[in-house]
This record gives structure tokens, C-alpha cells and sequence, in this order.
């Protein structure tokens, strides 16, 4: 299938239709799945946006959800089982934080019984289930945003803007980085009560194994529910790169990466992979979990400037002004700031558009978009070999 060219197959009109019409004044009536922090968080934002209500808390660890419940106000009801989320007529949408190898099947079960969705990044855990989740999404109509939050976040879109009016001239080379400190988090110790975990719900598609509280609590940087540093992170600024840049995918992917220090992970706490794209630049991502000074960013390089990007703002150097090492860089250009959080702007847009039946800022082809990327790098680098897209 040319998903260029895809088109989905279905009743002219059907695609806007909400499973119940929500009016002007009516509250959006939410259910959450996979109640981990990051679910609570999103369950938080979707509160203080406003608009709606968190109404269900779903995980199969009932301490989570019945912390969960409790603090998402009074009446939200945990539940066990998302299908029985999924089943409740009333609920109109769902906030999906579960680990990576449950986001498709719980995306399009979501969607087949008539639910938006809100899904964390990456939306696939395999880069063979892009196609059928852009298929079960665009088939139901229902409106699906990912948590590749850069694409709501003001400055990102300015950026995007700045760089498309030539402000950088031709842009050729573009560098991101990302660095936590998994090191002195240690493997995970805190106490599981295994009897109130349903761990064969937990795996669900992934391999049996016996319970470990280390994979259960880092999952992401284990092979069977996660894909270490190129999904987690890296996801979040090769979507922005491609947005900013107009690009699909890229054509050719080389990465390395081994685990110099964080042996109870599975996935290499340290890596980097070079991505060569078809509209004439170059991608970098480096990323080690064993240092966090300089946190996260993406450096855009052309022939008449530097641009410097992160989640605090962005600054431009003129390629003419004084040039210098970290101690002499002269002052930039223009210097923007953010006071948002794009989490929040992202759950905003989502919200607007469940009202509204328009696609989101990050809808499900760029999340499918994003995480290809990402899987493609983790398998350049599982193959010691180049990667390449025709």
C-alpha cells in the first residue's frame, strides 16, 4: 500500500459523525487507560483544560487505579479491563498510557467501538503495524491525536514558520540529542504486590515470562513492551524534524548504541544514528542515560544560520555574526521563550478537535510517521547495517 496515496474507504460523511453529538456546553466524558504517571498527568491536563470529565480509570494493578480513580475527582470508577471501558456507551473518549505494545490494539479496539483517542508515543510498538493502525483509524473517523506534543507548542510552530520563509537559508544538517540519567535511578526496587498485578493482562501480545519489577516499572528500555532511547525519546524530535522539514521518512538509516553502564536494561543506554533524507539534509540523534545536563534539543543548521530548539524556546545566529566556542558564541539574532506546556496545549488541541471532528495537531499519520523513524534506527542498529527506503 502507498500510504502517500492512501485514501480510506468509507461513507461520505460517516468519518465526522461522534458516537453522540456533543453540544457547545457539554462535558466530554473521558476514561483512562494504563494509569502509569504519565496517564495521570494527561488525566490532569484534561481536567484543567477544561470541558470534560474523567469518568473511568482502567489499570490491571488495582492500587493504580484505585489511586487514580481517587484523584481524578469524585465518581470516576476504576476498572480492570479497558474493554469494559470501551463498552461503557456513555463514555465519548480515552486517554491511553499504557506501555508501547499495547498502544495499536487498544487504539483500535478504542476506535472500533466508537472512541477518540489520545495515545502516548510511539503509537507502534513494530513498524509493520503503521499501515493497519492508519487503516482502522481513518476507516472509523474517529478523531486520534498522539503524545508528540512539539507540533501544539507555539514556538515549535514559529520555528517551523521561520524555517519555511528561509530564515536559515538551505537547511542541510540538523542535530538531536537527548540525555537522562537512568544510572543513579538504578534498577527499579520500590515494591510490586504481585497479587494484585494481573500480569498476564500486563504482556497481553508480548511473550510470557514470569514477573520482574524491573521490567515492569522500565519497561521502556526493555525489547518485548518498549524500544529504548529511539522510541522513547528520540520519537519526540524526529517528528519535529520531519513536521519542520516536510519529510515522510528518510531514506537511509545507520545507528549504533551498546549499554556501557545500565546492564539491568536491556535496550543500550547509549546511542546514535545518522538519518540521510531525500530532500537534501541529514539527521543526527545521540542520546546516553547515564548523564541529563543538557536534557533534550534539536540544532538546525543552514547556509545563512543556526537555529537552537528546545521545550524552553528557540535562538537564531546569523551565520555572519561572530563566530566563537561555548565561551564566545556572540548574541543571538532573535531569542524566543516559552511559558507553555505543550503537553497541555496538545490536550487542548485534542479536545477542540473532538468537539470540532478536525484532525489533530499530531494525528495518527504523523505518529505513524514518527515511530517508523524510530523503529528504523533501532533496526539499523539490531543489524549492525544500513537501512535503506526505496
Amino acid at each position: 500500500m502507498d500510504r502517500r496515496n492512501f485514501v480510506a474507504t468509507v461513507a461520505a460523511g460517516a468519518a465526522l459523525a461522534p458516537s453522540r453529538v456533543i453540544g457547545a456546553n457539554d462535558r466530554i466524558r473521558v476514561g483512562l487507560i494504563g494509569t502509569g504517571g504519565r496517564c495521570q498527568g494527561l488525566g490532569r491536563l484534561v481536567l484543567a483544560v477544561g470541558g470534560a470529565e474523567i469518568v473511568a480509570a482502567c489499570d490491571v494493578y488495582a492500587p493504580r487505579r484505585e489511586e487514580a480513580a481517587a484523584k481524578m475527582g469524585t465518581g470516576v470508577k476504576p476498572v480492570a479491563d479497558y474493554r469494559r471501558v470501551l463498552d461503557d456507551k456513555s463514555i465519548d473518549a480515552v486517554v491511553i498510557g499504557s506501555p508501547d505494545h499495547w498502544h495499536v490494539q487498544m487504539t483500535l479496539d478504542a476506535v472500533a467501538a466508537g472512541k477518540d483517542v489520545y495515545v502516548e508515543k510511539p503509537v507502534t510498538h513494530k513498524i509493520e503495524e503503521g499501515e493497519k493502525l492508519i487503516l482502522g483509524v481513518e476507516k472509523s473517523g474517529r478523531v486520534v491525536a498522539t503524545g508528540t506534543q512539539q507540533r501544539a507548542w507555539e514556538h515549535f510552530q514559529l520555528a517551523k514558520q521561520l524555517i519555511g520563509a528561509g530564515r536559515l537559508g538551505k537547511v542541510v544538517f540538523v542535530q538531536t540529542y537527548w540525555y537522562q540519567n537512568y544510572f543513579r535511578r538504578g534498577p527499579a526496587k520500590d515494591g510490586i504486590d504481585a497479587s494484585k498485578l494481573d500480569w498476564k493482562a500486563w504482556l497481553g501480545p508480548a511473550p510470557d515470562q514470569p514477573f520482574d519489577t524491573n521490567k515492569y516499572r522500565q519497561w521502556r528500555f526493555f525489547w518485548d513492551f518498549g524500544g529504548g532511547s529511539f522510541t522513547d525519546l528520540m520519537t519526540h524530535w524526529i517528528d519535529t524534524v520531519q513536521w519542520i522539514m516536510g519529510v515522510f521518512e528518510p531514506v537511509r538509516v545507520t545507528a549504533a548504541g551498546t549499554n556501557h553502564l545500565n546492564t539491568w536494561l536491556e535496550c543500550p543506554d547509549t546511542v546514535t544514528a545518522t538519518l540521510l533524507y531525500g530532500r537534501g539534509f541529514t539527521a543526527t540523534y545521540d542520546s546516553s542515560l547515564v548523564s541529563s545536563v543538557e536534557d533534550g534539543g534539536i540544532i538546525l543548521r543552514g547556509t545563512d544560520g543556526v537555529m537552537r530548539l528546545t521545550r524552553r524556546g528557540f535562538a537564531i545566529y546569523d551565520e555572519d555574526a561572530q563566530k566563537g566556542d561555548l565561551f564566545a558564541m556572540g548574541e543571538p539574532v532573535m531569542m524566543v521563550r516559552s511559558r507553555e506546556d505543550g503537553t497541555r496545549t496538545n490536550v487542548r488541541n485534542w479536545l477542540e478537535c473532538v468537539r470540532t471532528r478536525r484532525q489533530p495537531h499530531a494525528d495518527v499519520r504523523a505518529g505513524v510517521d514518527g515511530a517508523r523513524t524510530a523503529h528504523l534506527a533501532n533496526l539499523a542498529m539490531r543489524q549492525g547495517k544500513a537501512v535503506e527506503r526505496s
